[in-house]
């Protein structure tokens, strides 16, 4: 019972972790943060192809799951395209090295960094740590540019462990101040470049520490070895791109008027029938789906209910951490000039009682349902995507290299053409599960007066 209660405090937003603690908070970081800059409307455009690059928390394959999860899902009508192209143990200057090979030959058109972690070596920082990354990020923004690549940058996250081969000799405030310098380094960077600024760092300072406060020390928001995030983190990291990239979080807009008996519904949704108080909706924008219904293949996406909100393993939880629902997941139902107190509204085969108070102000169907007629299916839209990203991984990684032999790049890149073919030919048909996976789903939304 307690599980279900603070699931349900947590995506209905009652839980604002978030307000917990300032950037600033000496609490925190003793460094000053500078402000980052406000995203630029949307830069994702219908059509766009996403490359998502980074070190090995890219390469863990779980915020970029969740990135191409919501643009496939929940953004259909953009039709964008992703690629993740991570590599554990990557700096600025490697990803330099490679982009080419394995970047910018599929002819991107926007993509996100992931970098700093390795970057900033696990120690205090040092002017010379500072330089090298500036240099090395700006180099890999301006070749991206040189393409006709827009351009997001991320900062990098912050560490909750001392690493086992540095026990010892630093303190956690000084590796997340020598992280904090790096995001600054990035703030600079995409105002002088004028590209996108992701901001990783605060929302994952600030999230890990709030929720240590309500979870205990036990909750590791950036994983087992204080570095690679668990869900709940990804969570988080997703939200950062997702708003740094711009899109819109109005999924869903049902309008009922509810003595007339009429409902209007926004753009990427059609009202199929109508009877006193029951709709039948075929919707083809998901809100975003924070789990999977209890047996479903868990190894998919979370099951929702698996894991105590308490554990970080849980994207809901995450979610709670970030302004999520309320910022990119808005699928709204008004219920307007009801008379009575309280209603029911069933959606699906789920149900809750609202005033009719806060129906005519507005409920968002996405923060209130854990579970929803979509549910099911954005877990198998999920499943394809992560079939895909490993093998994006295993393209890159094993097929584009021949394991085991030290070969220059020019030797890569002569590797890569003679497999390029074949590999695309089977990412292709990866891609190809994802499409069918997505469908529009047709559902009963029922409002009863109690």
């Amino acid at each position: 019972m307690r599980n279900k209660l603070l699931l349900a405090g947590v995506l209905s937003g009652s839980l604002c972790l978030m307000a917990a603690a300032e950037p600033t908070d000496p609490a925190l970081t003793k460094l000053a943060l500078t402000p980052a800059p406000a995203p630029a409307g949307q830069l994702l455009k219908k059509g766009d192809r996403l490359a998502i690059c980074g070190d090995s928390i890219t390469e863990q394959k779980k915020y970029s799951r969740l990135m191409e999860d919501y643009l496939t899902a929940c953004q259909p009508q953009l039709q964008i395209a992703v690629r993740q192209l991570g590599w554990g143990g990557e700096r600025a200057s490697d990803f330099l090295t490679r982009m080419t090979n394995d970047c910018l030959r599929f002819k991107p058109t926007i993509a996100t960094t992931s970098y700093g972690m390795n970057d900033h070596g696990y120690q205090p920082y040092q002017d010379s740590i500072g330089a090298a990354y500036r240099s090395n990020m700006q180099a890999v923004v301006k070749a991206f540019k040189a393409h006709g690549v827009r351009v997001v940058v991320g900062s990098p996250g912050t560490i909750a462990k001392i690493p086992w081969w540095e026990a010892g000799k630093y303190k956690i405030d000084d590796l997340n101040d020598n992280l904090g310098q790096l995001r600054n380094i990035d703030v600079e960077l995409a105002r002088q470049e004028k590209v996108g600024f992701a901001d990783v760092y605060t929302p994952m300072l600030r999230g890990g520490e709030a929720a240590r406060q309500q979870y205990g020390e036990k909750y590791e928001l950036n994983g087992n070895d204080g570095i690679h995030p668990e869900w709940a983190g990804h969570a988080v990291m997703a939200y950062a791109y997702l708003k740094a990239l711009g899109v819109s979080g109005e999924i869903a807009t049902f309008n009922l008027d509810w003595p007339a008996n009429k409902l209007a519904v926004s753009a990427g949704h059609k009202l199929l029938s109508a009877r006193p108080g029951e709709f039948e909706i075929r919707s083809w924008r998901y809100p975003f789906c924070a789990g999977a219904p209890a047996g479903l293949a868990a190894d998919w996406y979370p099951t929702l209910g698996h894991y105590e909100l308490t554990n970080s393993d849980n994207i809901a939880s995450g979610m709670a951490l970030v302004p999520f629902n309320e910022k990119l997941n808005r699928f709204m139902l008004t219920v307007k000039n009801a008379p009575a107190g309280n209603y029911r509204v069933a959606w699906g085969d789920q149900s809750k009682v609202f005033t009719g108070e806060r129906l005519a102000q507005g409920v968002n169907l996405a923060a209130e349902f854990a579970l929803n007629p979509f549910s099911e299916r954005f877990a198998r839209i999920d499943a394809a995507v992560a079939a895909k990203q490993d093998f994006e991984t295993r393209q890159i990684k094993a097929l584009f290299r021949r394991p085991g032999d030290k070969l220059t790049m020019a030797q890569i890149t002569a590797h890569t053409e003679k497999v390029l073919a074949d590999t695309e030919r089977e990412r292709a048909a990866l891609a190809a599960v994802i499409r069918h996976a997505y469908a529009p789903v047709t559902y009963t939304l029922k409002i009863t007066a109690e």
